[in-house]
């Protein structure tokens, strides 16, 4: 039996939500590995998706910092993110030796990592392969953010990737690593009968637009409510269950709701930033979208230019959203994507990650 560690970055639910969909595949596809999952802030979510799971275990710890945003705002505070960075550049060490000295006790022979630079730092102080999984760094999504000092230290850490796999949007440079393999969108799997109840429960007489409203569960904006959005005609809204909207058309996932790509996969319509996690869940169940965007993001941006390049969105400005009101003719609009032609590489993803399992 191998052991596997997989690092999962802390800032929201989208790389918990994608990592889920590649660990459940790589279990199906390998019976000889064991996998402990690396990650603090959505722990309990992950914990409950692999309840069942006698070969997951879990190491609670930090992984890395993310982003941190301006009050009632979706753009980012750079004093404060220069200052949490900086923080964690100078324990980086310390944690660093945390992490080898865990490594050797339970002999992990592969760690895998979306996309803290912990784990792949310590994998590689001690000849342990590690791969890569994202569609951007720390590094890219920190540039005209943070000062070059810490992206530098984050430079040097992820140059030491053994293999790294580059998602769907990705805007990575060349690394110069011994393997980087392009792929594309990835969920967690759907079942048409969980969308059917879904869609049943919200809109009983089927004659709604069921629009899935997804900031994503680090965002908390007090303005929220009032926006003329929620007062869209003959609209359903599906939100998380952290949104502060109490209206009778507006559906909250309930708290303890593990398997939300049935909630996006159940929307006419999905109204999000364009975090990757849900941009690809409705990609691959084929819901149109229209995305805010974010132009101070170098993340959000790479994300958007390829989506629009290869139109599978709509975009709305930020300020547009203050006076946006959903319309058939918008969501007709965004209907002409190309998104039915995108499928679900979660299984081709996890069978070339065991290739490499195997072979070390």
């Amino acid at each position: 039996m191998k052991t596997v560690a997989y690092y999962i970055s802390d800032y929201g639910y989208g790389h918990a939500t994608r990592s889920t969909a590649i660990i459940r595949e790589l279990l199906k596809g390998n019976d000889q590995i064991e996998i402990i999952i690396c990650h603090s802030f959505a722990i309990e979510f992950l914990r409950q998706s692999f309840i069942h799971e006698e070969r997951v275990t879990f190491r609670e710890v930090s992984t890395d910092v993310g982003y941190v945003l301006q009050e009632n705002s979706l753009e980012p505070d750079d004093d404060l993110l220069n200052d949490k960075v900086a923080s964690y550049v100078l324990g980086f060490f310390i944690k660093l030796r945390q992490e080898m000295s865990f490594m050797k006790a339970v002999n992990v022979s592969f760690v895998i990592s979306d996309i803290s630079p912990l784990g792949i730092a310590s994998a590689a102080a001690l000849n342990v392969p590690s791969l890569g999984i994202s569609n951007f760094t720390w590094f890219t999504a920190y540039e005209g953010l943070v000062e070059k000092r810490l992206l530098s230290f984050l430079k040097n850490q992820y140059k030491q990737m053994t293999y790294q796999f580059s998602l769907a949007c990705s805007g990575e440079p060349d690394w110069g690593i011994k393997e980087n393999r392009s792929v594309g969108f990835y969920a967690r799997e759907v079942k048409t009968s969980e969308v059917q109840r879904i869609r049943k429960q919200i809109d009983p007489s089927g004659k709604s637009h069921i629009i899935y409203f997804g900031l994503g569960m680090k965002v908390d904006i007090d303005t929220l409510a009032e926006l003329p959005l929620w007062h869209s005609p003959n609209c359903k809204f599906i939100v998380s269950s952290n949104v502060q909207v109490r209206l009778p058309n507006v559906y909250k996932i309930p708290e303890g709701e593990i398997e939300t790509q049935h909630y996006v996969a159940a929307a006419d319509l999905v109204l999000t930033k364009a975090g990757w996690g849900t941009v690809s869940e409705a990609v691959c169940a084929g819901v149109p979208l229209l995305i805010t965007n974010r132009s101070s993001m170098k993340e959000d941006r790479h994300t958007i230019d390829y989506l629009v390049r290869h139109q599978l969105c709509d975009i709305i400005e930020w300020k547009e959203l203050e006076s946006l009101v959903v319309t058939p003719s918008l969501i007709e609009s965004c209907r002409r994507q190309n998104i039915n032609y995108y499928k679900n590489e979660a299984m081709h993803i996890a069978k070339e990650i065991n290739k490499k399992i195997k072979s070390k």
